[in-house]
């Protein structure tokens, strides 16, 4: 599955799209239905390889690069929230940590497993009463070859099917360390989180550390490096949540744009109204101006180059893209989309959890001005 050839890429990202369309939204109503993940849906994405794309070959994955990840995450984020946040986190943050910053022991033992979507490890950086930047307050004290865990995260997404946990702990006064923690460490417990807003099946769990002994050799990265471990590895996948946002609203804009077209009042379809005709020029611009932005940070990635300020662009401009597409897809399909007669209802919620993964737009704005203003 490693593309020599454009037209292979082509031809692979049509029969995700054609998958996505017709197995998974299947799945995607067995979701809202249950609020649990079916196994189901483990399998037919192990069938299809689809959480191991990025997994570099020497460790049993596809080997994609983030260009040729980006179009097939395009696909998957037409579908439901949770799927999209399974198959995004999977392929990133799930295993860049390993990757990236872990010990060969780590990566021998670890990412074979997550390229069969056998296992993986969650991403555990937000506080209750902190943040997810330099104010965290879990803390984590050496004691000779270990050290000893104490504190709380929460908002953890998937914690209820998670192996283990990348987090980040103090471990000094202006020290923070990231740490590989398995779920199955004593003084470690899991508990549910009340009901998203939308996301249903994602289980978002609160984590809470009591006197974790965990072996020094759990250390990811050098120690005092955590923040900047993983605000580096939170800069493709602000990269991933703006290209998800495109698929998402390209979803919206195909619903408006086929309602359209079916809705007749006075004699004639919605579609052949100058307003209506305005509202979908305005969607399809925006939804593309979009899609080009994360191809900028692909590219860039792929090429070495740093991302921060283009990934925080992006994230920005993809949450403001989807809001407005979403509502004018809800002003279009009128009362008809505030029910469940459509999946509009579904996605309008999904579509509000964008907004806060990896950072609210305030951050972003923070982002992009610190590093304009350095540049």
């Amino acid at each position: 599955m490693h593309f020599k050839k454009q037209g292979e890429l082509e031809q692979f990202r049509l029969s995700v799209r054609e998958f996505v369309r017709g197995e998974l939204e299947a799945v995607a109503q067995k979701i809202e239905k249950t609020g649990r993940i079916p196994k189901e849906l483990f399998t037919k994405l192990q069938e299809r390889q689809l959480l191991g794309l990025t997994v570099p070959t020497e460790y049993g994955g596809q080997g994609f690069s983030v260009s040729e990840w980006f179009p097939i995450l395009e696909e998957i984020a037409w579908s439901h929230g949770t799927i999209r946040m399974l198959c995004h986190g999977w392929n990133g943050i799930y295993f860049r940590g390993i990757y990236q910053y872990g010990t060969e022991e780590h990566k021998k033992k670890y990412l074979p497993l997550i390229a069969k979507g056998q296992w993986f490890a969650g991403f555990a950086l937000t506080e209750p009463e902190g943040g997810t930047g330099a104010d965290i307050r879990t803390t984590a004290v050496q004691q000779k070859d270990h050290y000893v865990i104490n504190g709380q995260k929460h908002l953890i997404s998937f914690a209820d099917i998670s192996n283990a946990f990348n987090i980040t702990a103090r471990t000094g006064d202006d020290k923070i360390t990231a740490f590989l923690v398995s779920r199955d460490t004593p003084g470690l417990t899991i508990r549910a989180m009340p009901e998203c807003m939308g996301m249903r099946g994602s289980f978002h769990g609160v984590l809470t550390f009591q006197d974790c002994r965990l072996p020094a050799t759990e250390v990811l990265g050098e120690v005092g490096a955590g923040l900047d471990l993983h605000l580096d590895i939170l800069d493709l996948s602000r990269g991933s949540i703006a290209l998800s946002c495109v698929g998402l609203s390209q979803h919206f804009l195909e619903l408006a744009v086929d309602y359209a077209k079916k809705r007749v009042t006075f004699n004639r379809p919605l579609a052949s109204r100058q307003a209506i005709q305005g509202m979908l020029a305005d969607m399809a611009t925006q939804v593309h101006a979009a899609r080009l932005i994360t191809r900028d940070i692909a590219q860039k990635f792929d090429q070495g180059q740093p991302i921060r300020k283009e990934a925080s662009m992006a994230k920005l401009f993809g949450i403001e893209t989807v809001r407005r597409v979403s509502d004018q897809a809800l002003e279009i399909l009128g009362g008809i989309g505030y029910t469940k007669t459509y999946p509009l209802e579904r996605m309008y919620r999904d579509s509000r959890a964008l907004w806060l993964e990896e950072g609210p737009p305030t951050i972003q704005r923070l982002v992009v001005a610190r590093e304009t203003l350095k540049d």
